[in-house]
């Protein structure tokens, strides 16, 4: 089934030359079904890059999928044109009053200031709260997952000491009959890309939380609420297969002694054109919580 987004979004066109299917919104007002309504608050700093990637995410379930795109009002980005912000993006004040099926709340290049400190913080937390009575199941990913258990449960987040954890890492399930995590390897493979994470023991102490994926390498991975209102993803499942190497040559050409992504580049050579080995998790891990979280769970009548 489509996905169902504006006509002008840049994410549109990228979409349909990979024969993704996307509606119209004249064409999906025609249907007779109801269109699962989900928010997005992007606080990624490439935005389209991440509409882009989320999207092609999305759109691997048949459901129809309608997107609202919110934005800070308490920071200005610097990296997305403001005509691409307004015409795509929302304010929370705009849909306060609104319910939504799901709710995707993505990672942020902040995760090593502290979260009072951060210029959005106290906007977060009145969406945090918002979300837990007009969302019937939210995604936070990656900064976004440690923000949201720490404001929700007062899990704090950890500097990882060996340095950044930067790569593809292998994880297992640790509950294989969750719905979540069905249909999933007993090994496989997701990008991280942070200098920060949670541990499992402040995880384990919380009794409405449940660790569902971890690695020896990248820890905790996946936890979920158990009403499965809340899913919280530390890594970067929707990332495309060249995202780690861009944000590595980034990096090195700013000067900074960056380490190699691991188990990225073939033969550890950033000459060479990396694979996307997670691509088959990350469909199932949101087309999972679409079906079983979100669309299972929500009213027809929000």
């Amino acid at each position: 089934m489509p996905i169902k987004i504006p006509d002008t979004l840049p994410a549109r066109s990228v979409l349909e030359r990979e024969n993704i299917f996307v509606m119209s919104s004249s064409l999906a007002q025609a249907q007779d079904i109801r269109p699962l309504r989900l928010v997005i608050f992007n606080l990624m700093p490439t935005k389209a890059v991440t509409e882009t990637q989320l999207l092609r995410c999305l759109s691997n379930t048949p459901l129809q999928i309608e997107i609202e795109l919110l934005q800070t009002s308490t920071y200005t980005p610097k990296n997305t044109s403001s005509d691409h912000l307004g015409a795509h993006y929302t304010a929370f004040s705009e849909i306060r009053g609104k319910k939504y099926d799901g709710m995707i709340i993505t990672g942020a290049p902040v995760e090593l200031m502290p979260y009072e400190q951060v210029a959005y913080w106290e906007e977060l937390c009145e969406i945090l709260e918002w979300s837990k009575t007009h969302v019937t199941s939210t995604f936070h990913i990656c900064w976004g997952a440690q923000a949201a258990l720490y404001y929700h449960f007062g899990i704090p987040k950890h500097t990882l000491p060996g340095g950044k954890l930067f790569g593809v890492f292998p994880h297992s399930v640790s509950d294989p009959h969750c719905p979540l995590t069905r249909g999933f390897d007993d090994l496989f493979l997701a990008p991280h890309s942070r200098h920060t994470g949670v541990r499992a023991e402040d995880i384990e102490a919380v009794p409405e939380l449940s660790v569902l994926s971890a690695g020896e390498q990248a820890g905790v991975y996946i936890v979920m609420s158990r009403d499965g209102r809340m899913v919280f993803v530390t890594g970067h499942s929707e990332y495309d297969a060249e995202t780690l190497a861009l944000e590595y040559r980034r990096d090195a050409e700013k000067g900074e002694a960056v380490a190699l992504p691991v188990n990225y580049f073939p033969g550890n050579d950033p000459a060479k054109t990396p694979k996307k080995t997670w691509r088959s998790h990350a469909h199932l891990l949101y087309s999972n919580w679409l079906n079983y979280y979100v669309y299972q769970e929500t009213p027809y009548e929000l």
